[in-house]
C-alpha cells in the first residue's frame, strides 16, 4: 500500500520541496492564496489546509492572522537534513512520544467523563463517527479520509466530556494522529489494532461503562505507541 500515501503529507512534501530544494519560495515569502495554490497543486482546499497545518507544526511555515501564510525565516535550517514532514525522524519520535504521554494523561479521563455526561444524541453521533473510521480503515488504512475520521471520532469523545478545558486538548490529539502517519511506521499493524480497539471503545461507550471505557482508551493508546516503537513511562 505504499502508493496510498497520505495526500495531505504528499502535498506538504511538494510545498517543502519548493522551499528547500527548488527555492521557488524563500524565507519571508508569502504563499499564494488558498484557491490559487490548491488549483495549482490539484488538491482540495481541505487537503491544502491539512498540508499547511503540518508545515506550520513543523516550523517551516508561519500563519499570520489577516495577512496570510509565510515561509518561516528559519526555513534555511531545514536544508540538507534527512527529514520526514520537515522534522528530523529522531526529533519527531521524541515529540510523538511526548504527545502520546499527554494523551495518556488526559484522554482516558476525558472518556470516563464522556461516558457519564454525554447525551444520548452525542453517543449516537460518536458511534456513527466510529463506524466511519472502521470503514476507512478497511478501505485504506493510510488514507487521508482515515486520518480525518480518526480525529473526528476521538475528538467527539473529548467534546462529549463537557469540559471546556479538555476540549482545548483536541489539537494535540489531531497532531498525534498526523505525526503517526507522517512517520509511516507499522501503519498496517496500527490499523489492525485500532480496528479492534475501536470496537471495544464503542461497546463500552454505548453501555456508559465509564471505568471500562477509560481502560479501553488507555489500551488503545498503548497499542499505538508500542507499534510506533515508543517507550512510554506511563
Amino acid at each position: 500500500m505504499t502508493q496510498n500515501i497520505n495526500l495531505s503529507q504528499k502535498t506538504a512534501d511538494i510545498i517543502k520541496n519548493r522551499i528547500i530544494n527548488e527555492q521557488v519560495l524563500l524565507p519571508g515569502d508569502k504563499l499564494p492564496n488558498e484557491n490559487e495554490l490548491s488549483n495549482e497543486l490539484g488538491v482540495s482546499r481541505a487537503t491544502l489546509r491539512e498540508a499547511i497545518r503540518i508545515l506550520v507544526n513543523d516550523g517551516l511555515l508561519t500563519v499570520y492572522r489577516g495577512k496570510g501564510t509565510f515561509v518561516s525565516e528559519k526555513a534555511d535550517q531545514f536544508a540538507g537534513t534527512d527529514r520526514i514532514g520537515n522534522i528530523d525522524t529522531a526529533d519527531m519520535k521524541v515529540k510523538l512520544r511526548d504527545l502520546y504521554e499527554a494523551r495518556l494523561i488526559i484522554e482516558p479521563e476525558a472518556a470516563y467523563l464522556a461516558a457519564k455526561r454525554a447525551t444520548d444524541e452525542e453517543i449516537e453521533e460518536i458511534l456513527h463517527l466510529g463506524e466511519i473510521v472502521q470503514k476507512n480503515i478497511k478501505k485504506n488504512p493510510r488514507g487521508s479520509a482515515r486520518i480525518k475520521s480518526e480525529s473526528d471520532f476521538h475528538g467527539a469523545i473529548m467534546k462529549s466530556a463537557h469540559n471546556d478545558f479538555l476540549a482545548q486538548f483536541i489539537p494535540v490529539l489531531t497532531e498525534t494522529i498526523e505525526k503517526t502517519f507522517a512517520i509511516d511506521e507499522n501503519l498496517e499493524i496500527i490499523a489492525e489494532d485500532a480496528y479492534k480497539d475501536h470496537i471495544m471503545i464503542m461497546h463500552f461507550l454505548k453501555l456508559r461503562d465509564a471505568e471500562a471505557l477509560k481502560s479501553a482508551v488507555t489500551i488503545h493508546l498503548h497499542h499505538a505507541a508500542i507499534n510506533e516503537n515508543l517507550k512510554l513511562e506511563l
